[in-house]
């Protein structure tokens, strides 16, 4: 599996930086992924969904270190390039 396209939304937000669409193998789109300035800094979010409790559950999310890695490496090399494009 290979992500074929990132598509970055910057917002200017406090922690929210962008909003992100990525395809995979040119046939899948997974959209609202985020990129948030956190403690530690950049990290990408998983899309995800507000439960009536108040928590959030990720509705689409890699299944292992290895490929959360490489979405977040992928979002987070495309952002700073719009950043700089900006």
């Amino acid at each position: 599996m290979e992500v074929t396209e990132v598509r970055v939304f910057p917002v200017n937000e406090e922690k929210l930086k962008a909003y992100v669409t990525i395809t995979f193998d040119d046939c899948f789109v997974v959209r609202d992924l985020k990129v948030i300035n956190g403690n530690n800094g950049l990290f990408v979010a998983m899309p995800s969904k507000k439960r009536k409790d108040g928590t959030f559950k990720d509705t689409a999310h890699p299944l292992n270190n290895e490929t959360r890695k490489m979405i977040e490496e992928k979002v987070l090399a495309e952002y700073e390039r719009e950043i700089q494009r900006l």
